[in-house]
C-alpha cells in the first residue's frame, strides 16, 4: 500500500504544480499589455530608455588608450585587433590599429573589464544591419597616433568622449549605403 500512496502524492503534487503555474499565466493573461512600436512611436529614442548598465556596440576613446592590448589578450574570440608600433623618428610607442569586429562579438564585457585605462566600454548603440558582413569591422584609429601614458596610482583617470559619442560618428559613416567596407 506504500507506493500506491506515493503514486497519490505525486499525482497530488502535479496538481498543484499545474494549478500553479495555470495561476501565473491566467495573470498575464488580465494584464495590459505592454509594447512599443519601434522605432516609429516611441516617446523617446530607444537608447534614452536602455538601462544604464546595458552592453551594446564597443567603442574605445583612442586618446586615453595605452596600447597595452589587455582588451584583445582577454577577449575569447578574438575580435579586438590591435597594433602597436614603435616610430623611429620620435622613439615613442604609436597605436597604427585598433579594430572590433562587431559581427564576432558576442558582449561578454571581458575586455571592459581589463582595460586599465578604461577607455573601452560598451555604448548603448545596438543597431547594426548591413548588407555586407565586412562592414561590420569598425576601426577606431584612421590615422597612427601616440599612445597615452598610463595614470600613475592615485592619479585620475583622464578625461573620455561622452559615451556613445564615438560609436555613433564612426556608425554614421561605416553603415550609410556606399560607406567604407
Amino acid at each position: 500500500m506504500g507506493s500506491f500512496g506515493e503514486y497519490l502524492a505525486n499525482i497530488g503534487r502535479s496538481i498543484v504544480t499545474l494549478g500553479d503555474g495555470l495561476a501565473v499565466t491566467f495573470s498575464y493573461l488580465l494584464r495590459k499589455p505592454f509594447t512599443i512600436q519601434y522605432p516609429d512611436r516611441s516617446e523617446k529614442p530607444v537608447v534614452a530608455m536602455l538601462p544604464e548598465r546595458s552592453r551594446g556596440i564597443l567603442e574605445i576613446d583612442v586618446s586615453v588608450c595605452t596600447g597595452c592590448s589587455m582588451c584583445a589578450k582577454q577577449c575569447p574570440i578574438d575580435c579586438i585587433h590591435i597594433e602597436v608600433v614603435k616610430d623611429e623618428e620620435t622613439k615613442q610607442r604609436v597605436l597604427k590599429r585598433f579594430d572590433i569586429d562587431v559581427a564576432k562579438c558576442m558582449y561578454c564585457g571581458l575586455c571592459v573589464e581589463a582595460c586599465p585605462a578604461s577607455g573601452l566600454r560598451h555604448s548603448h548603440e545596438f543597431e547594426g544591419a548591413v548588407g555586407d558582413v565586412k562592414r561590420l569591422m569598425l576601426s577606431f584609429v584612421d590615422k597612427p597616433q601616440p599612445v597615452a601614458k598610463p595614470a600613475k596610482k592615485g592619479e585620475p583617470k583622464p578625461e573620455t568622449a561622452p559615451l556613445g559619442s564615438i560609436v555613433r560618428k564612426l556608425l554614421a559613416d561605416q553603415w550609410k549605403p556606399g560607406g567604407s567596407p
